[in-house]
């Protein structure tokens, strides 16, 4: 039996710094040159600001220090050496034309059971997976709706002024007329409802179970789990509240309910890059990675445990995992070769060798 190599004296097991001052000069430069990018595709998406709507510039500015917090935060991930390494591989992976050719269905069967269905949810619980289902397509088709009209790059136009016939424009072009009075009408004035409608029992079911859970209550904190939930509610909440307030009171309090809605959006948006919601952004990245393992395990490049030469994963994932531990100077990459069960033995004969040793 191999028994893997003790830490050195003069090398001592510790991780890398990561908040260096050029990675936040990095970080800081990406996020600026992002948002001027995204103000640049504002005035021009909307025809200089032609088809901007001034009473949505809160929106717009949220949403231009949404680009530069996640640019700003993606940054600094990628400059730790683990996440630097998975970010490498895993973009690589999803652009490799090796990979493609050797599993070309690969990637958009992931894209749609990783990313889009999130299967692996579903092997954790049915109720997590269903309501994670409802909050990620209520978000995104409201994320599809907000921004582009938010932008001035989506709008409604009526020949009458007041309708029913109206025409959807992108960019200025028309794309599709239609009468609001009948089906798609309702469904094109209504998606943002629609959206609410999803979201607010997929994140008050995660609320419940925050509250309820003692696993989920024991490593919970109010800042990073709770306020994302309930900001979810609130927008929801407040812009079923606007149609209601419009269709059945006549407009009545919708001036306060539209102010509510605001700052709850505006807030939501600027939280993002730095709180719990940051994970849709680190998303993809991992859908690289899981495409990475599949196509070393197509090469049959399975590596065995060095102690029960059990299958631990692909060969080039282990060797990665011991490359990220190198990067950390954690003088311990080897462990990386054995499997769980393994360490845990390697453990106790160690600890009952060198610790319980000096009892006897």
């Amino acid at each position: 039996m191999t028994e893997p190599p003790e830490p050195s004296a003069d090398r001592p097991a510790r991780l890398a710094p990561t908040g260096s001052r050029s990675a936040t000069v990095r970080a800081t430069a990406a996020g600026v040159i992002v948002s001027l990018l995204l103000v640049i595709a504002i005035v021009l998406g909307s025809r200089l600001l032609e088809n901007f709507d001034s009473a949505l510039l809160p929106y717009a500015v949220a949403t231009v220090f949404l680009a530069f917090g996640v640019a700003y935060r993606y940054t600094v991930w990628v400059s730790a050496p683990g996440a630097r390494r998975l970010f490498k591989k895993g973009w690589g992976s999803l652009f490799s034309v090796a990979n493609f050719r050797k599993a070309p269905t690969a990637l958009p069967k992931m894209i749609a059971t990783y990313l889009g269905f999130q299967k692996f949810l579903g092997a954790r619980s049915h109720a997590r997976w269903a309501a994670h289902q409802l909050i990620f397509w209520g978000c995104i088709l409201a994320s599809l709706i907000t921004f582009p009209l938010t932008w001035g790059w989506f709008t409604f136009t009526s020949g009458s002024g007041a309708g029913p016939s109206y025409e959807m424009r992108i960019w200025g072009f028309k794309i599709i007329g239609f009468d609001s009075l009948n089906i798609l009408g309702w469904l094109m004035f209504h998606g943002l409802d629609i959206a609410a409608v999803l979201v607010i029992p997929g994140a008050s079911y995660f609320l419940w179970r925050r509250m309820k859970d003692r696993g989920a209550i024991t490593g919970q904190r109010f800042g990073y789990d709770l306020v994302p939930l309930i900001a979810l509610i609130v927008i929801a909440v407040t812009g079923l509240l606007l149609t209601f307030s419009s269709i059945f009171l006549h407009g009545g309090g919708y001036e306060f309910l539209a102010i509510l809605h605001m700052v709850s959006v505006v807030f939501t948006l600027i939280y993002i890059p730095f709180g719990k919601f940051f994970h849709i952004v680190q998303r993809p990245a991992a859908v690289g990675m899981q495409l990475f393992k599949y196509t070393g395990r197509q090469d049959q490049e399975v590596f065995g445990c060095r102690r029960c030469e059990e299958p631990i994963d692909t060969a080039p994932y282990v060797e990665n995992l011991r490359g990220t531990m190198r990067d950390l100077s954690l003088d311990f990459d080897a462990w990386a070769e054995y499997c769980p069960r393994c360490k845990r033995v390697l453990r106790g004969s160690a600890y009952l060798s060198q610790v319980k040793k000096g009892f006897k």
